[in-house]
């Protein structure tokens, strides 16, 4: 199948209309907490509150997408007043005396764990440089730019974080650089930073040459520092959804670096070999988590339909069509644009669920939580937006020159 450009312009009006009319008006302005700053994000599937507990990823998430809605969508005071309070909760509260950001924070920004690893750090930086561009505060600017500067070393220096294992079975994971990689690119697209293109084209060859395996037509999750694949169970296991989410980022590089033909082709390949991987040819949707060799996977939600793997793969099939023309990635982002907002989306309350079982029933009705909230749905329907508009408008330059 293809989309003709009818199909294109109501599917970008869609997004819009879902982005605008559904999703951001279920998370604010209820979600903004007047009393101490920061997001109350923990709803209930009607939207109550079921916990006032605040996660430092979705201080920094929405913050950024507050920012970005204000930067691209329309210069709405609310959002901008909206980001503000996230910027300055995380600044009061999220930072430990050494540097470091906490996970989980108190209503009040009292700290209540820490993890070992630098997500809280990569969102608060693109938090903040959504806010420099959208307020013009050089002084948040600058934070971005050297909180960016101490997540490089943080993915770069090897030691310098506390391990989570031993050193028995040394290994790394595709989530460092692929998180990098979209930290740099925001930043580039709102501050600015003369480190990002440098860093961005190591971090694609790290995935290129030790996480995309063309010879089994995979991109593991997890690898030996070497490259090579652990044969373990956690070494072997698959999450098809978080790689094609790095097939977009990669397409996304491509694009700005003039399409690219060779990230291109990787990024596409990416996308292909888990497609196959992790769609479920049985009940639809894609499967949470798989093993590389087939095997049985050990963690107990694999076969569960997650939302944001979701919205990944929709942004990712959308990206490889408007990129290539290929009519398969219009049938498979049919597919999963049909599957996705069929299923998890709550047309009662706005919103998606976003835990399923396999056979595509909801599992629970929760909307928020630690790692739930208004970011990979709302990034899908802004997005898909932009790549529609901008598509859209060369299709019709191009035609009106042709006559």
């Amino acid at each position: 199948m293809s989309y003709s450009n009818t199909d294109l312009i109501q599917l970008k009006d869609f997004y819009q209309h879902q982005l605008l009319q559904d999703t951001v008006p279920f998370w604010f302005p209820q979600s903004i907490d007047t009393v101490h700053g920061g997001y109350l994000l923990m709803r209930g599937q009607d939207g109550d509150l079921i916990d006032d507990d605040k996660s430092v990823w979705f201080q920094g998430r929405t913050a950024w997408l507050l920012s970005t809605l204000y930067n691209t969508v329309e210069t709405k005071q609310e959002w901008l007043d909206g980001a503000k309070s996230g910027i300055d909760f995380i600044n009061q509260h999220c930072f430990d005396t050494d540097g470091r950001m906490f996970f989980h924070v108190t209503r009040e920004g009292n700290p209540i764990r820490k993890r070992r690893y630098y997500f809280s750090e990569t969102f608060a930086v693109i938090a903040m440089s959504a806010y420099a561009k959208a307020s013009g505060d050089e002084k948040i600017a600058e934070q971005a730019r050297h909180l960016f500067g101490e997540c490089i070393k943080y993915s770069s220096t090897p030691g310098l974080l506390e391990p989570k294992y031993t050193s028995e079975r040394p290994s790394k994971g595709i989530g460092s650089p692929m998180i990098m990689i979209n930290t740099a690119q925001q930043i580039r697209e709102t501050i600015g930073d003369p480190r990002c293109d440098e860093w961005i084209t190591k971090w694609i060859a790290e995935i290129e040459n030790d996480f995309v395996k063309h010879d089994i037509k995979c991109v593991m999750e997890q690898v030996a520092p070497d490259g090579s694949i652990i044969d373990h169970i956690d070494g072997r296991t698959l999450n098809p959804g978080h790689a094609i989410e790095g097939a977009w980022f990669i397409l996304h590089e491509a694009k700005h670096r003039n399409n690219d033909p060779h990230l291109i082709e990787l990024g596409c390949k990416m996308l292909d070999y888990m497609w196959e991987r992790g769609w479920d040819k049985e009940h639809g949707g894609i499967l949470y988590f798989c093993d590389v060799y087939g095997k049985p996977v050990q963690e107990y939600w694999q076969d569960m339909k997650f939302w944001w793997p979701h919205n990944e793969v929709i942004i990712a099939t959308l990206l490889a069509y408007t990129m290539t023309g290929d009519e398969k990635y219009a049938k498979w982002h049919k597919m999963i644009h049909d599957y996705a907002y069929s299923k998890f989306h709550d047309k009662e309350n706005g919103e998606w669920f976003g835990y399923l079982h396999r056979d595509g029933t909801v599992a629970q009705t929760a909307k928020g939580n630690l790692y739930k909230g208004p970011f990979h749905l709302p990034r899908q329907e802004w997005y898909c937006t932009q790549i529609l508009n901008e598509y859209i408008e060369k299709t019709i330059k191009y035609e009106n020159q042709s006559l």
